[in-house]
C-alpha cells in the first residue's frame, strides 16, 4: 500500500512477516529491526545495502516493509536467547514515523527490558521520547545521531529526520529520566562538518548536555552509498565532488584523511573535557 510521506513524498508500505527479529550482531550482542527500509531517506545511509538482499523497485527512503509479527517472533526467541545488549536498530531507524502507528519497536523494547536485556537505542527521531516510560536505568541507553549542527546541511543530508535541536532535546530528556545517553557524531562530512571548528562545537554541545558515551564515524564507501552522495555533492557542493570521490575510493587518500580526522576528533574531545567518553573514533 502507499502512504503519504513527509514533504509530500509517496511511501510504499508493505506488511511482511518474519521468522526472527533479534539477531546476533557485531555492534553488540544482538541487533533488532522491526522494519526494513527507512522513511528518513538519509543520503549517506549505509543500510542501502539491504536492497541487495531485499530488492525493491523503489529508491531507498521511499519504501518500508513492516514486520507485522515482530512482537510474536521476539516472544518466541526470548524463550531461549541469553540476555545481552541489543542495538536498536542496525538497518533502519526504529522510531521512524511509521512507528507512531505500528508501535512495534515500543512493544519489542518493552519485552527486551522485561527479560533483562539492555536496549541501546540510536535514532534521529524525537518519537523515542514516547518510550522513555518503558526504559529502565541500567537496562537502556538512549542515543541520537548528529551529523552537523547546521540545520541547512542537516536538511540536505537527512531530509526527513527530526531537526537537530530535537535530537539534543531527546538526550536532555533521557538524562533527566535517569537513563544513560550516547551520541553518534557521524558520518562526518568532509569540509562541511569535519573541520576543527565544527568538531569543537559538536563536542562542546555534548559536554553541555552531559552525554555519557560518544562515537564518531567518517563517511564510508559502503555499497550503494556513493551514487546518492555523489549526486548531492555535485548539485550543492560541486567544488567538493572530486574531494569526496578521492576520499571514498582512493586508499592512500582515505588513509591520510582518516589519520588527520582522528587527530582533530581527539583534540576536540580533550578540549571539551570528554576524552574519557570517546568510545569510538574513525
Amino acid at each position: 500500500m502507499c502512504a503519504d510521506g513527509r514533504h509530500g513524498r509517496r511511501l510504499v508500505v508493505r506488511e511482511v512477516t518474519c521468522k526472527t527479529v533479534l539477531n546476533r550482531s557485531s555492534i553488540g550482542h544482538y541487533s533488532m529491526n522491526c522494519y526494513t527500509g527507512c522513511e528518513h531517506g538519509c543520503v549517506y545511509c549505509y543500510a542501502r545495502f539491504m536492497q541487495r538482499f531485499h530488492p525493491h523497485p523503489e529508491p531507498w527512503g521511499e519504501f518500508v516493509d513492516v514486520k507485522v509479527n515482530a512482537a510474536e517472533a521476539l516472544a518466541r526467541q526470548l524463550k531461549r536467547a541469553e540476555p545481552g545488549d541489543v542495538f536498536v536498530s542496525s538497518a533502519c531507524d526504529a522510531w521512524q514515523p511509521l512507528e507512531r502507528e505500528w508501535e512495534l519497536t515500543r512493544q519489542c523494547c518493552g519485552m527486551l527490558v522485561e527479560h533483562g536485556f539492555k536496549v541501546n537505542a540510536l535514532t534521529k527521531s524525537a518519537l523515542v521520547l514516547r518510550d522513555l516510560d518503558i526504559f529502565r536505568p541500567g537496562l537502556a541507553r538512549v542515543g541520537t545521531t548528529i551529523t552537523t549542527l547546521d540545520p541547512r546541511l542537516a536538511r540536505l543530508w537527512e531530509p526527513r529526520a527530526a531537526a537537530v535541536e530535537q535530537r539534543w532535546h531527546v538526550l536532555e530528556a533521557a538524562r533527566e529520566a535517569g537513563l544513560e545517553t550516547s551520541v553518534m557524531f557521524g558520518p562526518l562530512l568532509p569540509e562541511l562538518s569535519d573541520t576543527r571548528d565544527s568538531l569543537r562545537a559538536l563536542f562542546e554541545r555534548a559536554a553541555e548536555v552531559g552525554v555519557d558515551v560518544i562515537w564518531v564515524d567518517a563517511l564510508n564507501p559502503r555499497p550503494r552509498v556513493w551514487p546518492s552522495v555523489g549526486r548531492l555533492v555535485r548539485r550543492h557542493f560541486p567544488e567538493l565532488h572530486d574531494t569526496y570521490s578521492r576520499m571514498l575510493h582512493h586508499r592512500r587518500t582515505r588513509d591520510s584523511y582518516l589519520s588527520a580526522l582522528r587527530e582533530r576528533v581527539r583534540a576536540a574531545a580533550r578540549s571539551a573535557g570528554l576524552a574519557d567518553r570517546l568510545a569510538g573514533c574513525p
